[in-house]
C-alpha cells in the first residue's frame, strides 16, 4: 500500500484501537470498500496475532443487520474494524460484539481520499473538544438550533445520556465511528418540534444540491420539501412507518480535519457543524430500534443549551 494510506491505517490500528501484538483482528467489510478494508487487513498481519477477512453483500441501507453468520463472528475478535458502504454503527450486530468485549470500530461509506484525510487529525485535540463539548450537553435541559437558512428547532434533551465519539477506542467493550470528532445525543423521544433546514449532506443521499425543509412535531418528520432528494429522503424514511420519522440523534461535530465530502462518515464531523438523524436511536439511550439511521448535517449553526449560546454561525463560543 502507498504510504499516506499505510500511515492512516497505522493511525487508525495501534493509535486509535491500540491494536496489540497478542490480540486478533477481523475486517467486516463488502465489495464496494474493499480498498481500505485490505490495508486494515494488511495492518493486522503486521500488528495483529491474527488478522482475517470477510466480505459480505452490499447492505440496501443504513442500519441493515449483517448476515448472522457475519454478526456471530463478530463477537469473537479482540478488534473489529467495519469498513462498509452501509452503516453498521446502530446495529445490533455492532452492539452484541461490543458487549462481549470487542472494540469496534465501524467507518460507513468510507473511501480511500476521506480516510487519508481525517485520519491526520491530532486525535488527543480532537478527544479534548469533543469530552468538553459533551460536557455542557450533561448540564443542559433544551438545545435550540438556528440557522439563516430557516431552522428553528427545539431539542429536548433532559437527562439524555451524551456519547463523546473521540475516535480513542481503547477500552474492551468500547465502539465508535472511525474517522471520528462528535458529540451527541438522543433526544427526548417524542418532544422535538419545529423546521429542520439541512444544507449540506444527509446520509445515502451524498451533498445537496438544494437544502431540504423537514417539518417536525412531537417527535417525528411530518413534512418533507426541497425537490427530487427530498423526495428520495422522505421515500427511504417513511419505507419504515413511523418508526423511521423519530428524530434520533443531535450530533456535534469537532474533528478540524474533515470536510464536506458527501460522505457522512465525514460530513457530520466537520467542525462548526451540527447534525441531526431519523431512525434508531438505541445505541444512544433511546427505544426506537429500526433497520435505519439517516443523518442531515447542518451548516453555519447558532446552537443554544438552554440560554447558553454556544455555536455562532459555526464559531465555538467555548
Amino acid at each position: 500500500m502507498d504510504q499516506n494510506l499505510f500511515n492512516a491505517v497505522k493511525s487508525g490500528l495501534l493509535d486509535c484501537l491500540n491494536l496489540q501484538a497478542s490480540e486478533t483482528l477481523l475486517v467486516v467489510t463488502d465489495d464496494d470498500t474493499r480498498e481500505v478494508a485490505e490495508a486494515f487487513y494488511q495492518g493486522g498481519r503486521e500488528w495483529a496475532a491474527s488478522s482475517h477477512m470477510i466480505c459480505m453483500k452490499t447492505a440496501e441501507v443504513d442500519g441493515q443487520e449483517p448476515d448472522p453468520p457475519v454478526a456471530e463472528l463478530m463477537q469473537k475478535y479482540d478488534v473489529v474494524v467495519c469498513p462498509t458502504r452501509r452503516s453498521l454503527t446502530h446495529t445490533d450486530a455492532k452492539r452484541n460484539a461490543c458487549k462481549r468485549g470487542a472494540r469496534v470500530a465501524t467507518l460507513p461509506g468510507i473511501t480511500k481520499d476521506v480516510f487519508v484525510r481525517t485520519m491526520q487529525a491530532d486525535y488527543n485535540k480532537v478527544a479534548g473538544r469533543t469530552y468538553q463539548m459533551s460536557a455542557l450537553l450533561e448540564k443542559g435541559r433544551v438545545v435550540t438550533i438556528r440557522t439563516a437558512a430557516g431552522t428553528d428547532l427545539t431539542l429536548p434533551i433532559g437527562d439524555m445520556p451524551v456519547i463523546s465519539s473521540t475516535g480513542l477506542i481503547r477500552e474492551k467493550g468500547k465502539g465508535g465511528n472511525l474517522p471520528s470528532g462528535e458529540s451527541f445525543l438522543c433526544p427526548v423521544e417524542g418532544e422535538s418540534h419545529g423546521t429542520l433546514v439541512v444544507d449540506a449532506s444527509f446520509s445515502g443521499i451524498g451533498k445537496l444540491n438544494s437544502p431540504i425543509t423537514i417539518k417536525i412535531k412531537e417527535g417525528k418528520a411530518r413534512d418533507f420539501s426541497g425537490g427530487g432528494q427530498a423526495r428520495v429522503l422522505e421515500k427511504r424514511l417513511r419505507a419504515f412507518g413511523d418508526a423511521g420519522l423519530v428524530v434520533a440523534e443531535l450530533g456535534v461535530g469537532t474533528n478540524e480535519s474533515a470536510t464536506i465530502s458527501g460522505m457522512i462518515l465525514e460530513d457530520e464531523k466537520v467542525f462548526g457543524t451540527i447534525h441531526i438523524a431519523f431512525g434508531n436511536n438505541i445505541s444512544m439511550g433511546g427505544h426506537n430500534n429500526v433497520g435505519i439511521h439517516l443523518d442531515g448535517v447542518v451548516l453555519k449553526p447558532n446552537m443554544w443549551i438552554d440560554d447558553l449560546q454556544v455555536i455562532k454561525e459555526g464559531d465555538w463560543l467555548v
